[in-house]
């Protein structure tokens, strides 16, 4: 988060309403890409300190706190769990449950036994070295394990400032994640909407075209995740789904990101144009759960096709109105030399 001065002063109010000896507030910040915001914290105990980043905004836990007390409360939960003793038995039990129920993630659980340090790790000299080690953190955040990330935390091992993860011993929770798209699924959307590309406005028989959940995953809370995609019927998979290529796919989360963020409801092309609502996220819409997609239809890249051909049709009707008022323009002119020769 910028320096601003409501977030110096929110800073200020959270220092007031926690132990001054027990917890220190560094100060807030934000990771504008996963859209999390943080508080950046000491905590002191009598055998040494910890120093972590404590999430206020955290989209996959549905957290998103605003009032100082709430967010200094959960700081407080953090500073409880992160206690010696009670971080050794978190970390105990979830040992247990990985050996008990996750013995088949065998790529993601070496990931996993590093972060359980509780430290900030870097990801090029702490984690296993895997090039995909983003979408191995996102396995884990998508169980239900709080992680923070700081984009420049100092490294002692590398020299230099790189991207470290810390995972916070507070309560796990519902696990969310992406719904899954098996390789037979993929190919029945494909043939349901006729391998057209929504974004181009044309048929492209090729299988780079992905399916695409209308409704935007940042947007997703634990009871939007549907189990089993394989019962859809073919009405549902042209209701839920659109298909782009991967390139237009990466510029929907971004774009859907930014929405997110800001309230804006983006644009194609620069185009200001919206079927449902207008440019601002509507009013008493929260863009958060599974009643946010009422937030995010009329947008440009909701549905795609849908928008095109609203736009389209108003096009057409703006275009008839034209003619219309040029032919009463021409109606009232000729009337008018009729009028002048009486």
């Amino acid at each position: 988060m910028k320096s601003s001065p409501a977030t110096k002063i929110l800073r200020e109010e959270l220092q007031k309403l926690v132990n001054p000896k027990a917890i220190l507030i560094v100060g807030l910040r934000e990771h504008s890409k996963a859209s999390e915001r943080y508080a950046d914290v000491v905590f002191y105990y009598s055998s040494g300190q910890w120093d972590g980043s404590i999430p206020f905004h955290y989209r996959r836990a549905g957290l998103f706190l605003e009032d100082s007390t709430q967010i200094a409360n959960l700081i407080k939960d953090a500073y409880e769990a992160s206690k010696p003793q009670n971080a050794r038995k978190w970390i105990d039990g979830e040992k247990r449950k990985w050996n008990q129920d996750r013995s088949g993630k065998t790529v993601t659980k070496p990931f996993f036994d590093a972060l359980l340090s509780l430290r900030w790790s870097c990801v090029d000299s702490d984690l296993p070295k895997n090039r995909n080690w983003a979408r191995r953190i996102q396995d884990i955040k998508e169980m239900g394990y709080i992680l923070a990330t700081h984009t420049h935390y100092p490294c002692k091992k590398c020299g230099r400032n790189t991207t470290h993860i810390l995972l916070i011993p507070l309560k796990v929770t519902t696990q969310t994640g992406y719904e899954l798209i098996t390789p037979a699924l993929r190919k029945r959307i494909q043939n349901i909407l006729g391998y057209y590309d929504a974004f181009e406005g044309k048929v492209r028989h090729t299988d780079s075209l992905i399916p695409d959940h209308k409704f935007p995953e940042i947007s997703w809370d634990p009871k939007t995740r549907q189990k089993n995609l394989e019962s859809l019927t073919d009405e549902e998979i042209r209701a839920k789904f659109q298909l782009l290529d991967n390139q237009r796919n990466l510029q929907k989360r971004e774009v859907s990101r930014q929405i997110f963020q800001t309230g804006k409801r983006g644009t194609i092309f620069g185009i200001k144009y919206y079927y449902v609502g207008g440019e601002e996220w509507p009013r008493g819409i929260s863009r958060f759960g599974k009643k946010s997609e009422a937030g995010w239809i009329g947008s440009p890249w909701y549905d795609i096709e849908k928008w095109r051909q609203s736009l389209n049709r108003d096009i057409e009707r703006w275009r008839q109105m034209e003619k219309d008022i040029a032919k009463i323009k021409k109606e009232n002119e000729e009337l008018r030399k009729k009028l002048g020769k009486l």
